[in-house]
């Protein structure tokens, strides 16, 4: 084990071999099978021999060259395979998401707070306050951006999304 934390830099490749050789979720392989065709073999399988190891050592150099170039042949399949997987990973978390978030529906002349951003000059550190308004619905997109009003009637400049904006309860 690593005595302080001075010395991080000497388990620094055993971390990136267990990250080259772990199978990743979103793509379904390893990071080493997808950039070059085969499994990783382990020192200890060379000096214990496991099955993979013995089935390889038993053909002649001519047949394992030949094995090695189908297998190199395939890494463009391993790869479209993983490209797939990644996408329905992808889907299936925004299934998730999805499922949990409620659309918020506004009609033209709700009052609604306006979130200040950490980038807008309104925002002063976190003591201050995160809403801003109230505000009045003049516009609504359909992609869900909104057009507000402040209550004296000055248009705010630019089109806000519906997620930074919340209901006011008068």
């Amino acid at each position: 084990m690593v005595e302080g934390s001075r010395q991080w830099h000497e388990k620094l490749p055993f971390a990136l071999l267990c990250y080259c050789t772990i199978v990743c979720t979103s793509v379904g392989a390893t990071p080493y099978l997808l950039v070059y065709g085969t499994e990783v073999v382990i020192l200890a399988e060379i000096e214990i021999p496991s099955l993979r190891i013995v089935a390889k050592a038993e053909i002649d150099d001519v047949e394992w060259v030949k094995t090695r170039l189908e297998q190199l042949s395939l890494i463009d399949e391993n790869r479209l395979a993983a490209v797939c997987h990644g996408q329905l990973y992808q889907q299936r978390m925004a299934r998730a998401y999805n499922k949990k978030v409620r659309p918020q529906k506004f009609k033209v002349g709700q009052l609604v707070l306006r979130r200040i951003l950490p980038h807008q000059a309104e925002a002063k550190g976190k003591f201050a306050p995160n809403w801003h308004g109230p505000f009045v619905v003049t516009r609504v997109l359909s992609n869900g951006a909104l057009y507000l009003t402040d209550v004296d009637g000055k248009y705010v400049e630019m089109a806000i999304n519906s997620d930074a904006v919340k209901r006011y309860y008068v």
